[in-house]
């Protein structure tokens, strides 16, 4: 009977000793991330509004994680080929996603077979850029105001186009929804991100554009685009003088507001550890003061904050333009 006893003893001392050498091995793995390069997906293709945030945000992390940070454009069907494509990578913080609302919050109403879910198949990390819309014409309209576009609209329905940067963005779904609230008929031509929509206006294809500020300011400065309205509550204070859609005091339009977000998000599973890290580099870059110039000289501003902020922020965020796009009709075109 002892030398069972001993025999038990020795055994579970033997396993003790197993788990203490075992368990700083598997702490180790994060802690020596990253010892290659990371590749940064990103929802949007080169030059558009993802894509420049997600470049000077990669300049950032270079810096800070001492290991190279390749950007790698995935903009097919509104960013969820590249979201697929991430929520299905190995969780070993190696690939990583900078998506919008479009594949990240609008999608899941939008598209009857989506082959991810923005909130189970991801591990969110830091919400990283916000900006509102413009609504902007082409100068060959005379109108100057939102009034004055809606009216025209509405003696010639149908008559004029409107690009977007992509179906599911909310450069799609804010101007569905302005539609349909102010009773107007244009149609929408969506464009694989913002760069082509902004030169299909700047070649007379579309009349209208709804989009981030990035690649519409410089038009906008040298006359060749005007800014009738902004999505925001508030006035954006890179264009001061345009007025909100609020202020139009349109019916339906008085609490208008719809703003494009940029979030950077890894695989599910991947070790908290390193989701840790990511969240403390990241939100260090956004605070950096060179970094917020070179994103606010594209119109954007540089947010931040924890994964459990951005989780609780794209589920709203789903659940709101959820509703919208039931509202509205919107579909995939």
């Amino acid at each position: 009977m002892q030398r069972i006893t001993l025999n038990v003893s020795l055994l579970a001392a033997f396993f003790c000793m197993a788990l203490g050498v075992l368990a700083p091995t598997a702490s180790a793995a994060p802690a020596s991330w990253p010892q290659k390069p990371i590749r940064l997906v990103v929802a949007g293709p080169a030059g558009s509004s993802v894509d420049i945030a997600a470049r000077i945000i990669a300049d950032g992390l270079r810096a800070s994680l001492r290991q190279a940070v390749i950007v790698d454009n995935k903009p097919a069907a509104g960013g969820t080929i590249g979201a697929a494509e991430v929520a299905k990578a190995a969780p070993d913080g190696y690939t990583l996603f900078i998506g919008f609302n479009g594949p990240l919050a609008n999608a899941p109403a939008l598209y009857a077979k989506l082959p991810y879910h923005p909130q189970r198949d991801f591990a969110p990390i830091i919400l990283t850029t916000e900006q509102p819309n413009l609504l902007a014409v082409s100068t060959e309209l005379s109108v100057k105001n939102l009034a004055e576009l809606i009216a025209l609209a509405k003696s010639r329905p149908g008559k004029f186009n409107y690009a977007s940067v992509g179906n599911g963005s909310v450069s799609h779904l804010g101007m569905e929804l302005l539609k349909r609230e102010a009773g107007i008929d244009i149609t929408h031509i969506p464009f694989n991100g913002s760069p082509a929509a902004v030169q299909s206006i700047m070649a007379g294809e579309v009349q209208v554009i709804f989009a981030a500020p990035s690649n519409l300011i410089g038009p906008i400065k040298t006359g060749k685009l005007r800014a009738i309205a902004v999505t925001s509550k508030k006035r954006y204070p890179f264009m001061p003088t345009v007025p909100t859609i609020a202020e139009s005091r349109i019916a339906g339009l008085e609490k208008f507001e719809a703003i494009a977000w940029n979030a950077l998000l890894a695989p599910k599973d991947t070790p908290p550890e390193i989701i840790a890290r990511l969240n403390k580099a990241t939100d260090k870059v956004l605070a950096n003061p060179s970094i917020r110039k070179r994103l606010s000289s594209v119109g954007m501003y540089a947010m931040g904050g924890t994964p459990e902020t951005l989780a609780a922020w794209m589920e709203a965020e789903t659940n709101k333009w959820g509703e919208i796009i039931r509202t509205v009709g919107a579909q995939d075109d």
